[in-house]
């Protein structure tokens, strides 16, 4: 999910949510429809008139937009004026107006590597004096979710919106049909694969096209096989850290399980952008689905009884027979990002400050969060669950988060736009056979540190 980490790589998370679910908060990859521009409310002088640009796609951008609607409502003087965009489009013109010096003053994004780019270059808002004079906003929040945010131990972003593991969806209906239970390990996947297969059902449904699905396998793989110091080594741009022998072995189990015909065929002209790969699993075409939590909502709108009826299985990634990883550990994005761009002037910063410490998931925002299905990124309340007729799922996601040993944010998003462009890449070329285990690494350990 290009959608996504400094020593960060591991971290305790908690969460939390509410009733209620339409479709989950999209990853940052698997975005939206199309562009649109709002504006705040009028009011107040130019001075006081802060900007933020974010993504457009409902539910999300609603909520979003809702947002600053009650804050520019209830601070005439202070207002801001917002502009959603989709998802490519916002991410062309982020960088290029952050480039020019010339950023909203509210920057959206995922943290991890790029706003470690936004920060080598001195963008944007060292935010680490204003927590600490703001405690009670910093302790509402995961502590997970500042891993993200945070670049050599200095906090440069607002943690916001809501957490999402990828969670190892079923369908129920095609698992009873061939007399077979979840896995419980890779040993059982691998097992399965052949069963599925024999009743004309592909075990898995990937939108390989997309790329960032793909590598939602190694993420997990590379945890189970290694545990999260893994991947650390190769944020922490140590020297050939994609050769370490967890990594290759990770690397080599994947493809035994392309070559097995793990997956759906033609899955690399699939694309999760249209949810076609999730209907393959609701319709039963495909057995198992390894995906976002953003999905769940997804199914539940356009499976019919799908989710309604009790059909639809989902668990946390199982471990590798003889791995590290602790098999409680999980990847994904541990929330989404505000930042303030160190361009804005005195009172525009003072403004987005502002909105931050009243706005951003107060208490009327976490309710609109959560009637998307998702679960913000508060703690406590997760008794509210009980009202919602989503409330199984949404506890799946909340125990997964709360008892993750590690929440690793997704690779695309921890490394630089550079890095991941080379990673993505790569990683289609594995899912494809085009490349060895071996080459994917030496590819790889080219650009570490990049």
């Amino acid at each position: 999910m290009e959608s996504k980490t400094p020593s960060r790589r591991t971290f305790l998370s908690l969460s939390m949510g509410i009733p209620l679910g339409a479709a989950l908060a999209a990853c940052g990859t698997s975005g939206p429809t199309p562009a649109g521009g709002g504006a705040s409310a009028s009011g107040g002088n130019a001075a006081n008139k802060a900007s933020y640009w974010f993504l457009s796609v409902q539910p999300q951008e609603g909520v979003r937009t809702r947002a600053v609607e009650r804050f520019n409502k209830a601070n005439p003087n202070e207002q801001i004026a917002f502009t959603a965009m989709q998802n490519d489009a916002y991410k062309t013109k982020i960088k290029t107006a952050i480039g020019a010096g010339q950023a909203p003053t509210i920057i959206w994004g995922w943290g991890g590597g790029t706003l470690r780019t936004y920060v080598q270059a001195g963008q944007v808002e060292d935010l680490t004096p204003w927590f600490e004079q703001n405690p009670a906003v910093k302790d509402r929040l995961f502590a997970s979710s500042f891993g993200a945010a945070t670049i050599d131990g200095k906090i440069y972003a607002m943690p916001a919106e809501t957490m999402q593991p990828i969670v190892l969806y079923y369908n129920k209906k095609i698992f009873d049909q061939v007399g077979v239970q979840p896995p419980e390990s890779w040993g059982d996947i691998m097992a399965l694969v052949p069963k599925f297969n024999a009743a004309g059902i592909a075990p898995f449904s990937l939108g390989g096209q997309s790329r960032w699905t793909n590598m939602m396998w190694l993420e997990f793989l590379f945890d189970r096989i290694g545990g999260p110091e893994v991947f650390q080594a190769v944020f922490d741009a140590k020297k050939d850290a994609w050769s370490h022998p967890a990594a290759l072995d990770a690397l080599t189990k994947l493809q035994d399980l392309v070559k097995a015909d793990g997956f759906i065929k033609g899955f690399s002209s699939i694309t999760a952008d249209s949810n076609a790969d999730q209907a393959l699993l609701y319709t039963g075409k495909a057995a198992m689905m390894l995906h976002g939590g953003w999905t769940y909502g997804g199914m539940k709108t356009d499976g019919g009884d799908f989710v309604s009826g009790g059909h639809l299985g989902y668990m946390n990634f199982p471990p590798v027979e003889g791995g590290k990883g602790d098999p409680s550990n999980t990847v994904g994005n541990p929330g989404q990002y505000l930042s303030i761009s160190s361009k804005a002037t005195p009172e525009q910063k003072e403004v987005a400050k502002k909105f931050f410490a009243t706005a951003v998931l107060n208490d009327e925002d976490v309710k609109e969060w959560a009637g998307t299905g998702a679960v913000p990124i508060v703690n406590g309340a997760d008794s509210a669950f009980a009202a919602s007729e989503d409330a199984d799922f949404l506890k799946f996601v909340y125990g997964i988060a709360s008892n993750a040993k590690a929440f690793a944010q997704s690779w695309d998003q921890a490394l630089s736009p550079a890095a991941a462009e080379v990673l993505l890449d790569n990683i289609a070329k594995l899912f494809q056979l085009s490349i060895t285990p071996e080459q994917f690494a030496s590819n790889m350990n080219a650009v570490i540190g990049s």
